[in-house]
């Protein structure tokens, strides 16, 4: 009987140590393997969950199902519920730097509303513009140059609520069939307190939700700070407010016209207002003194790479919202010097905060950050590559249209922007181009919403006067936005340039 020889101890031991290093890649592989699928599915889930409550936020926001700030604080449970991200996580969103920005900048605004400061401003700078005798051209200037102004530092609505009284108080000593240029005036107010917010951070939430998705999707990134943002939406506005001016003067305000208009103008009118008002309270100085500090710390917080701001004394650890809530805060500790012990503010006087817009600004950023860590960002990018051979010429202007639609058709401009800005950011990945390039366009583009009376706030006060009808604000509202579209769309491969190399 052959019996078959065991192999020599040597050999057995080291096939043993072969074998045992052969079980422990393979067991070390199929751990890797198996935790990567783990994780794939976790984000799969962690994705379809977020898919989902999306879903659930923008129907409730686009059907009005709930109070739209009730909606807004919807991600405060959702998010953790499905797993998305924990609850501190997800508060963190509703107090961010920009978040305290428009604390404070709104504090402010409701000191000026307070002491009527932006109506002593509004008859002051009407009075210089309106001419020697009154020309009804200069006079429409001053009224829109004058709310365009007001507006880049105080929320469109609150300014359009401020200036039409001032604007309607003018057109009172008019004739019956002074109709054009009443319509001028209403329509050059609420469409100037839109253009006017557009060229500064805190003059639409708008602006301030870009800023705060663009800081949640690229943390590592510059912020957008406010003299930067500043020095490509001014020169934005600017072109907008005479494309406006000269489409109001041709529509409703011609030259025939105005030596009509000018007998029954005067300066003693605006004149009579503004001795109404008396001289300037201690607190009126305090209030304008502090405002305009504020915006002179904002405008050089930082300059530019070359030409470092007072922020660059603290270590860049210094926000816009950092100085906004500071110099409100001094409100609370100045006397009025009216009564003794009684401050410029209080709490009282900030009751009317419109806490609806902070919570939609948090909603806005909470969804940002649950898009870019649950993997939908990846999703989106997926779906998108077919655009990947278009031209950034051809996408940008019907970016701009697609949001204005929305904000004329379906939801506010703050939601439409909530909900287009993830998307863009993925459309612009996959057409390589800088994300700004398409998020401006789309969060600018909702505020071309001059169509439509409900399409905003603004366009509702202005209709209730009575004074314009559907057809003027069409007629006037369809070639604003045809202008402000291509104005868009050259500004961005241009002057927009400057934004990728100042924000990366």
């Amino acid at each position: 009987m052959n019996h078959h020889q065991l192999p020599p101890r040597e050999s057995l031991e080291g096939r043993q140590s072969w074998s045992a290093v052969a079980k422990g890649c393979c067991g070390w592989t199929s751990g890797i393997v198996r935790q990567r699928t783990r994780r794939r599915r976790e984000l799969e889930s962690t994705s379809r969950n977020m898919l989902g409550v999306l879903a659930w936020v923008f129907s409730w926001w686009l059907t009005e199902a709930l109070p739209m700030p009730i909606t807004s604080m919807s991600p405060l449970f959702l998010f953790p519920l499905f797993g998305i991200a924990t609850a501190d996580d997800v508060a963190r969103s509703y107090m961010d730097d920009v978040i305290s920005l428009v604390l404070g900048s709104f504090i402010l605004a409701l000191a000026v509303e307070h002491y009527n400061i932006h109506t002593r401003l509004a008859l002051n700078i009407t009075l210089a513009f309106c001419g020697d005798p009154v020309k009804p051209r200069l006079l429409l200037l001053g009224i829109c140059g004058t709310t365009a102004f007001v507006s880049m530092w105080m929320h469109n609505t609150p300014t359009t609520v401020m200036m039409m009284p001032v604007a309607t108080g003018i057109l009172h000593r008019l004739p019956s069939d002074s109709d054009n240029f009443c319509k001028a005036v209403v329509l050059g107010v609420i469409y100037s307190a839109t253009v006017g917010g557009m060229s500064t951070l805190t003059g639409t939430g708008v602006n301030l939700i870009l800023v705060g998705m663009w800081k949640s999707y690229y943390p590592q990134a510059d912020p957008i700070s406010f003299s930067k943002w500043f020095f490509f939406g001014f020169p934005m506005a600017l072109l907008l407010f005479f494309a406006l001016w000269a489409i109001l003067c041709l529509l409703y305000c011609p030259t025939s016209a105005s030596q009509t208009l000018s007998a029954y103008l005067d300066k003693a009118h605006i004149k009579r207002e503004l001795d109404l008002l008396g001289p300037m309270a201690f607190a009126e100085k305090m209030v304008l003194g502090v405002f305009s500090t504020l915006i002179v710390l904002w405008m050089t917080r930082s300059i530019t790479e070359d030409i470092p701001g007072w922020g660059a004394l603290f270590n860049d650890r210094v926000g816009d919202g950092t100085v906004s809530v500071m110099m409100s805060s001094l409100l609370f500790i100045i006397p009025n010097k009216k009564q003794e012990g009684e401050k410029v503010m209080d709490w009282n006087k900030c009751k009317k905060l419109p806490w609806n817009i902070v919570l939609l600004l948090g909603a806005g950023l909470a969804i940002a950050e649950g898009v870019r860590t649950s993997g939908v960002a990846e999703v989106l990018s997926k779906a998108l590559e077919f655009l990947g051979e278009t031209p950034y010429l051809a996408i940008a202007p019907v970016v701009c249209v697609i949001s204005g639609v929305m904000t004329e058709l379906i939801t506010s401009n703050n939601a439409t922007t909530t909900i287009l800005i993830p998307l863009l950011i993925q459309i612009a990945n996959n057409i390589q181009v800088h994300p700004l390039m398409l998020m401006i366009p789309g969060a600018i583009g909702a505020q071309f919403a001059f169509l439509l009376p409900t399409a905003t706030p603004s366009n509702v006060i202005g209709f209730t006067t009575g004074h314009i009808h559907l057809t003027d604000m069409l007629r006037t509202g369809l070639p604003l936005k045809i202008a402000a579209t291509i104005t868009l769309s050259i500004l961005m491969p241009t002057l927009g340039t400057y934004l990728p190399t100042s924000f990366i």
